[in-house]
């Protein structure tokens, strides 16, 4: 059996930094995506999700770090990655994060903001 980790998502950038680690640079970024919903009693419910992206420079990438900016419309294909951290108040939590393998902006009129439905 193969396993597989992989992410896809359209949406749009929240926040973007890019970083220098290690002679590499990387873009730490946001992305927003909606889902919407009606339930019984005919009320539209949208779902808004937040993710934490990252995307790597280095000799196999392709990705353009600083296309990535606030308010841009992108598609991210990368896999999914926990990481467990302290809070300043010493509660553990757990975060999930994108890797990203592929970014790709895409332009307006590709991508009306319009939520997934059902």
């Amino acid at each position: 059996m193969e396993f597989l980790n992989k992410i896809e998502l359209k949406g749009v950038v929240g926040r973007a930094e890019i970083n220098s680690f290690n002679n590499s640079q990387v873009c730490n970024f946001s992305v927003v995506t909606e889902y919407s919903t009606i339930d019984k009693e005919r009320n539209s419910i949208v779902e808004t999700c937040w993710f934490n992206c990252s995307a790597w420079s280095g000799r196999d990438s392709i990705i353009d770090l600083y296309s990535i900016q606030k308010g841009s419309w992108v598609h991210v294909i990368g896999r999914t990655r926990m990481r467990k951290y302290t809070t300043q108040s010493g509660e553990e939590r757990t975060a999930m994060d994108v890797i990203a393998t592929t970014v790709e902006l895409l332009q307006k009129e590709e991508s009306p903001m319009q939520p997934q439905r059902d």
